[in-house]
């Protein structure tokens, strides 16, 4: 048996950055999709209508706030919860119970959603920008550009408006993906079809990323709209709910299938390129004494 290796605490957040390059295009077809209240196009629609019309690239309009929300957000969850679970597991000399995992996850999601959602909103605003009409656009030239004008124009404030369920958001995410990937991995590994190798860490990605889909995703449809809402627009986050709530039950999860589209692939990448980075560079584990 080979060696077994930690992660590093920046590994999650190297991991993240690159899978939001392959991934960005279908975050950006995901907000408009749930930020859209009168039309009613499909995802390859909606694809189709903003390459017509803006070009391909504009797919790819607010990648540099992307990378600037996975830097912070990510990297910041990420490593509380590698760093926080190794160390517990070595003071209790095993692998942590679930629930464990789940509650360190959820303080982890807690404290990386609150310091990403100054990325997270310039990303929310540029990749919606390009749908707006020109004396509505806000045309941020790129993701530090956009938070230095949030600062000067509205306050520095409003770089966490939408913090509560931004925070909300990733504690259900940090859950959904990270304590249920280690979960049904461990699982996987339990048996004897699989071994730590790509196919078990695409197999539990991929579940994980249905799972923190599934979870996230009425929290996600209300916190893209509070995040890309002008100054005035919604009294309060009740206003946002109810304002949803108009198009039924259904609103609250618009844009499911491409989120599950986008968080899928992300998701299974993001671990995929966690693992290699693990099994590569990472830290040889001590032999328990």
């Amino acid at each position: 048996m080979g060696e077994q290796r930690l992660a590093k605490w920046y590994f999650g957040g190297m991991a993240s950055c690159g899978a939001a390059c392959f991934t960005h295009p279908l975050d950006l077809l995901k907000v408009h999709l749930q930020t859209q209240q009168t039309t009613k196009l499909g995802g390859g629609q909606m694809a189709v209508h903003i390459v017509k019309n803006q070009g391909f690239f504009a797919l790819y309009n607010g990648l540099s706030a992307s990378l600037l929300r996975q830097l912070t957000y990510s990297t910041t969850r990420f490593a509380i919860y590698e760093v926080v679970k190794q160390r517990m597991s070595e003071s209790s000399g095993g692998s942590l119970p679930f629930y464990k995992r789940a509650l360190l996850a959820g303080f982890a999601g807690a404290c990386g959603g609150f310091v990403g959602t100054p990325g997270d909103m310039i990303n929310v605003r540029m990749q919606n920008d390009i749908k707006l009409p020109a004396d509505q656009k806000r045309n941020y030239k790129h993701a530090l550009d956009g938070v230095v004008r949030v600062v000067k124009e509205e306050g520095v404030l409003r770089l966490f408006r939408g913090a509560s369920t931004a925070t909300f958001r990733a504690v259900l995410m940090t859950i959904g993906q990270l304590s249920f990937y280690d979960q049904i991995k461990s699982y996987l590994l339990s048996t004897p079809f699989f071994s730590d190798n790509l196919t078990c860490h695409f197999t539990s990605s991929l579940a994980a990323g249905a799972i923190a889909t599934t979870m996230t995703q009425p929290v996600d449809v209300i916190k893209t709209r509070s995040m890309n809402a002008r100054p005035g627009e919604f009294k309060s986050l009740w206003h946002i709910i109810t304002y949803t709530a108009r198009l039924g039950p259904l609103g609250f999860f618009k844009g499911y299938v491409p989120a599950f589209v986008r968080l899928g692939p992300h998701t299974i990448i993001t671990f995929i390129l966690f693992e290699q980075l693990r099994k590569n560079f990472g830290t040889i584990k001590k032999p328990a004494q």
